[in-house]
């Protein structure tokens, strides 16, 4: 009797159990994507399915570029998620966002009047130059600066940012007009960097827009003229930590909400440091199988210097490591924070 009653408490145990992690399957088009794609073990797919965040690091070239696959499920539905990131000032708020802005439609320049450069950007740019300069600056933003400021005049750092300041107002405007085309050539090195074909090219490598959302990758490719259904966006600045210094970026976000899932992508157009493109993919993908919520996945690639060579090669361990521990920590971040609203 002993032994029939402890059999009894294992079975109404595992049924329990396997009422609360949900079925042992995911949708059919995510199920797909992660075997061919992302490839998870064995105990990785059971850890997502008990409901944890899985993360993994995805094929990329590693002396420049950086990839990480993320996933949790979320017992909330998809228009919470998407109603906090529209409040984007609040949302990404906190320790590491120094300051973010949200960027008028059509823009303003006093959008910008918070924008702030750390002092030791500004003692940069007084004597860096086209091809050496800390700063990620085109030639003509940087010639721009060496014309418009008087370096001996004791408001010479609030001259900088002023200009820093109209750049940033001219270069979303010409984003807005001109799409990848008109995005910077960065001559922070001897070697220009050209956003635009980096983020086409990074872009291009992408299963993830390539095989599953090709209208949200020509939207990506050829904004302003492409357009996307049942989709709207906005661009947004912010200053926020990375690495040893403060960072300047511009961001342009798309939502699409779609019968069978909803997309949100930010997509980077501009970083003072480190960054040469990036691109932050979230799919939320409904599972009634599994009851109410989204299984919330998300994809980020970054391209960046420092990566290549001798020394770029010691790094590349720590930054790849720090990453997908960032990116594990978000999402138990959003799904707390999705969850208890």
């Amino acid at each position: 009797m002993r032994l029939l009653s402890v059999i009894a408490a294992m079975v109404v145990l595992a049924v329990v159990t396997g009422a609360q992690r949900g079925p042992a399957s995911l949708p059919d088009r995510l199920e797909t994507y992660i075997a061919s794609s992302v490839k998870l073990t064995a105990a990785q797919r059971g850890q997502l399915l008990a409901g944890q965040p899985v993360t993994q690091l995805l094929e990329a070239d590693p002396s420049r570029e950086v990839a990480i696959f993320g996933a949790v499920w979320i017992a909330a539905p998809a228009s919470r998620y998407i109603a906090a990131l529209r409040d984007i000032e609040q949302f990404e708020k906190g320790e590491n966002f120094l300051a973010t802005e949200r960027i008028s439609s059509p823009p303003r320049l006093e959008d910008f009047d918070a924008l702030r450069l750390p002092d030791e950007d500004i003692a940069d740019l007084k004597t860096c130059k086209v091809g050496d300069c800390e700063l990620k600056l085109s030639e003509t933003a940087l010639t721009r600066i060496k014309n418009e400021v008087n370096w001996s005049a004791p408001t010479a750092g609030a001259d900088v940012e002023r200009a820093i300041r109209k750049m940033a107002f001219d270069y979303v405007n010409g984003y807005l007009e001109g799409g990848n085309e008109r995005l910077a050539a960065y001559r922070d090195t001897k070697r220009p960097t050209f956003v635009g074909a980096e983020f086409a090219d990074m872009v291009a490598r992408m299963p993830e827009l390539t095989e599953y959302l090709p209208d949200l990758k020509k939207y990506l490719l050829e904004y302003p003229r492409a357009a996307l259904l049942r989709s709207e966006s906005f661009l947004y600045w912010q200053n926020a930590k990375f690495g040893l210094k403060p960072t300047i970026r511009i961001n342009h976000v798309m939502i699409a909400e779609e019968p069978t899932h909803v997309v949100a992508v930010s997509k980077m157009l501009y970083a003072s440091h480190y960054f040469w493109t990036a691109i932050e993919l979230r799919v939320l993908v409904p599972d009634p199988a599994r009851g109410q919520g989204v299984w919330f996945v998300t994809v980020n690639r970054s391209r960046s210097d420092g990566l290549s060579g001798f020394v770029g090669s010691i790094i590349r361990g720590k930054v790849r490591s720090e990453a997908e521990q960032g990116m594990n920590a978000a999402l138990k971040i959003t799904k707390t924070r999705m969850e208890q609203r």
